[in-house]
């Protein structure tokens, strides 16, 4: 008796992608927009509202629930796949926009980083959650 292969599954895109970098996830992205012809929408402004609006939905997920209710949503699994949709196009839109600005997100984040690091020293931030002109020091 022969092994059952499981199902096919149709994806639109290389499923060896899955663990991607940044510029590979951006280049998802700007595929799928391109192959419908979207990006004489996403204006610079267009992505910006675009991604508020996502985040706002993010938010959405959130409102009226206490805090060991949110806490819990990847615990259930409709909840986690609403957190986990969110979170893509909130990312995905992000990525629009670093694409459309010229930015490396990875070299962005870096250098703030580094600049978090001069403003919350480990020194005087530990444990506080004031905002760096509050801090001692």
């Amino acid at each position: 008796m022969r092994a059952r292969l499981p199902p096919k599954r149709v994806c639109w895109y290389d499923r060896a992608m899955d663990r991607t970098s940044l510029a590979e996830l951006t280049a998802l992205v700007t595929r799928f927009r391109d192959q419908r012809d979207w990006s004489q929408f996403h204006s610079l402004r267009n992505l910006i509202v675009s991604l508020n609006l996502e985040a706002a939905e993010l938010l959405e997920l959130t409102q009226w629930k206490p805090d060991h209710e949110i806490e819990s949503l990847s615990a259930n699994a409709p909840a986690r796949n609403a957190l986990q949709d969110e979170c893509a196009d909130v990312l995905a839109y992000l990525l629009l926009i670093a694409d459309r600005a010229g930015i490396d997100l990875a070299d962005a984040l870096r250098a703030k980083m580094e600049k978090n690091a001069l403003k919350y020293p480990v020194e005087t931030s530990f444990g506080s959650s004031r905002k760096y002109t509050e801090l001692d020091g």
